[in-house]
């Protein structure tokens, strides 16, 4: 039987659409693969990308440094983001309720991103076939504005993966109230303010804490367009923001419907004061030179710094418009010469150097502190930013004279030894044989008590009065009371060297301070951001001048307001007891007057940024004193109390002999030469008249009441004085 042939079997036809479909199950499971394997490495690249932020940056928020005054109260505030940072308990309910309820309803649900608000974000843009809505949380903005420089601001794939992927690590790093706190205080609010708080003051001029459900409401709608929605700029746009957030709150059942009409009948209104502006002066410019030198890079860059200064505002404010006005009356004389201020171009100003027309400068130190009360460097910051009460260094003429005198008397001269005040003649002063000043009123008036050469401002009588203090111990005391780099030449004896006022100012301290010299500063202390003290004033103060010589001096310095060249003060309204010293340069050049209360030292310069004559009699008395009157009768009372000029040391009366300056003695008497003088005991001359025969007459000597020595009766000492020859 022969073998059958092999039969072949018909494939059916459902194998060929099977094999297809294993085919394309294949091709869709690798593609998925494909995916997840790409889109894994995706989120792992990110998550790697996200691990490098530095998560305390988060909490971290760079703010304007705060200036305040000597009372505590903010000043200003220096370069930096407009921002006060404050815990989450101190913001309105009001306003957490609100910015929930428009900006990320499921925030205390979601860990940084919402699912339901990113599905829902994209069905409605694919709707309105555009992108018009954005589903990023609260978290995702903080990571956004927290690093700003490493995210991008610009809309992308790429930036919403990476502020996803950092939002996630901010939420496992802190608590939802952490991170809800973090966002209320660094978020943009418009204005140029950026937190909460900050806003608060600017719109409504308010704590966070205090806002009503309407001012809430308001600032929660600012957020998503700041400058369209601004209730400064835009209060239509403002209002309808406000209303749309209240009905999301309503929504959101964070208030009721009755809740939202009364807010949204509230009438918007803003602050009438707007937000705190930076002080831009010379004050301020004072500040900004020392935290140069306290302060690193670092920390000024990082902000939040609290600077507590010695600056009073009124006072501040006051010495700069009495500089500008009483300028303005010099400007306005009959045949003043200069460029005016009023003329003057900004456009051609050089801000770091002067100006063309007159200016003025004022310092204020309180006595008890050294600390700086006010600061003018000019009659206008903007005009020129150059610091004349710091950095011009002009002659200070017989403003240093005060110092000649306090020199003398600390080598033996008194308050009415006998000086010259005729010619000084040809080789008279050594090293200078050939100099002969003159007085300023070009007369003479002959033998004079030396203090009569300081209240008067005699050139001749303090040249001599030089001379007798020895330009060695006048370096010495210039430098004991901070008046640097004196030259070592006659020409000292009349102020002819140049210093700042800050300096002149801060040595005449040493009068109404019984000769301690207190350091000036304006910085008292400086906290950074946590609160702790990074700098606190040293206070130095070390002794300067004898405290009896400083009496005599401070005597002298009261006679020059009451007699002398600062008697004009009267006349300009001033009352009440003071001392000071005027001063003028060669041909009218810079007009000076430095003058002090028991409270409060006050400097003055007025001259031109390039020295030349003022005006004719442009004397220190007619240009400065009237700025000075202007400034210190600003001073409060209470604050500034200006009671009598008190001796730190015992004083006692003694009758002195005019020619030699010792105890007088009978023969004094009869020669008319005794006088009766009030010293410092450390002052008083031990011996007797070497000049006059006769014995110490009754009274010449201190009374023993003073002295201290004996209880022995008067009339007793007073019987053997006449036993013996005396009087």
């Amino acid at each position: 039987m022969a073998n059958k042939a092999p039969v072949k079997k018909k494939r059916s036809r459902s194998t060929a659409p099977t094999s297809r479909l294993r085919w394309l199950k294949r091709l869709l499971l690798w593609a998925a693969l494909g995916i997840f394997v790409v889109v894994g490495s995706v989120c792992v690249s990110y998550a790697i990308w996200a691990s490098t932020f530095n998560m305390e940056a988060v909490k971290e928020m760079p703010s304007r440094s705060t200036v305040y005054d000597v009372d505590g109260k903010i000043y200003s505030r220096l370069q930096g983001e407009n921002r006060i940072v404050v815990p989450l308990a101190k913001v309105s309910k009001h306003f957490v309720d609100a910015l929930l309820a428009r900006e990320d309803a499921r925030f205390y649900t979601h860990r940084g991103v919402d699912p339901i608000g990113v599905v829902r974000a994209m069905m409605r843009n694919i709707a309105a076939g555009a992108s018009r809505q954005g589903a990023s949380t609260l978290t995702q903005q903080l990571a956004r504005n927290s690093f700003p420089e490493r995210i991008g601001q610009k809309k992308s794939a790429h930036r919403k993966l990476l502020e996803a992927f950092v939002a996630s690590r901010i939420e496992q790093r802190y608590e939802k109230d952490e991170i809800l706190e973090h966002y209320l205080n660094r978020i943009y609010f418009g204005a140029g303010v950026y937190g909460i708080e900050a806003a608060s003051q600017v719109y409504f001029g308010k704590s966070a804490e205090n806002l009503t459900l309407g001012e809430a409401a308001t600032i929660a709608g600012v957020i998503r367009a700041p400058s369209y929605s601004s209730p400064l700029q835009h209060p239509d746009r403002a209002v309808r923001a406000r209303d749309v957030v209240l009905a999301r709150m309503v929504d959101a059942e964070k208030i009721t419907a009755a809740q939202a009409d009364a807010a949204k009948k509230e009438k918007l209104t803003v602050a009438r004061k707007r937000r705190l502006q930076a002080q831009v002066n010379y004050a301020m410019d004072a500040v900004d030179r020392d935290l140069d030198v306290l302060l690193t890079d670092a920390q000024r860059a990082e902000g939040g710094l609290k600077v507590y200064t010695t600056i009073d505002p009124a006072l501040q404010k006051q010495a700069e418009v009495v500089v500008d006005a009483q300028l303005k009356k010099v400007e306005s004389r009959a045949g003043y010469g200069h460029p005016k201020k009023a003329g003057f171009s900004r456009e051609e100003r050089d801000e770091e150097t002067g100006t063309p027309y007159l200016q003025g400068a004022v310092v204020v130190i309180d006595n008890a502190s050294g600390g700086i009360r006010a600061l003018v460097g000019g009659r206008d910051y903007a005009d020129s930013k150059y610091n004349r009460a710091l950095m011009a260094q002009r002659q200070i003429g017989s403003t240093f004279k005060p110092f000649i005198y306090a020199a003398a008397f600390s080598r033996g001269m008194l308050p009415g030894s006998r000086i010259d005040d005729g010619p000084i003649g040809e080789g008279e002063i050594q090293g200078a044989s050939n100099w002969s000043p003159e007085n300023s009123d070009g007369t003479n008036k002959g033998v004079l008590p030396a203090e009569q050469g300081l209240i008067q401002s005699r050139n001749t009588m303090s040249v001599r009065v030089g001379e007798r203090a020895g330009l060695g111990e006048i370096a010495r005391l210039a430098g004991a009371v901070g008046i640097r780099d004196m030259p070592q030449q006659p020409a000292v004896y009349l102020g002819a060297f140049e210093s700042t006022l800050a300096a002149i100012t801060s040595a005449y301290t040493v009068f109404p301070n019984g000769g301690l010299r207190r350091q000036s500063y304006i910085i008292e202390r400086i906290d950074d951001a946590a609160g702790d003290v990074i700098y606190r004033a040293a206070h130095v103060e070390a002794p300067a001048l004898d405290p009896g010589v400083s009496w005599v001096v401070n005597s002298a310095l009261t006679k020059v307001m009451q007699k002398g060249t600062g008697a004009g003060a009267r006349s300009l309204g001033w009352v009440r007891p003071a001392a000071g010293k005027t001063g003028t340069t060669n041909d009218y050049r810079d007009a000076w007057f430095i003058g002090y209360t028991s409270s409060l030292t006050c400097g003055v310069w007025v001259g031109l940024d390039k020295p030349q004559k003022i005006a004719a009699r442009g004397y220190g008395a007619t240009l400065a004193l009237p700025i000075w009157v202007g400034v210190m009768n600003e001073a409060s009372p209470k604050q500034y109390p200006a009671g009598g000029l008190k001796s730190a040391v015992p004083l006692v009366t003694v009758t002195l002999c005019a020619r030699t300056n010792e105890i007088a003695t009978s023969g004094c008497d009869r020669a008319g030469s005794a006088y009766s003088a009030e010293l410092p005991r450390s002052m008083v001359p031990r011996d007797s008249c070497s000049q006059h025969r006769g014995g110490i007459f009754a009274g010449a000597e201190p009374r023993e009441r003073e002295r201290g020595r004996s209880s022995v009766p008067e009339g007793v000492l007073r019987s053997f004085r006449k036993f013996f020859g005396g009087r």
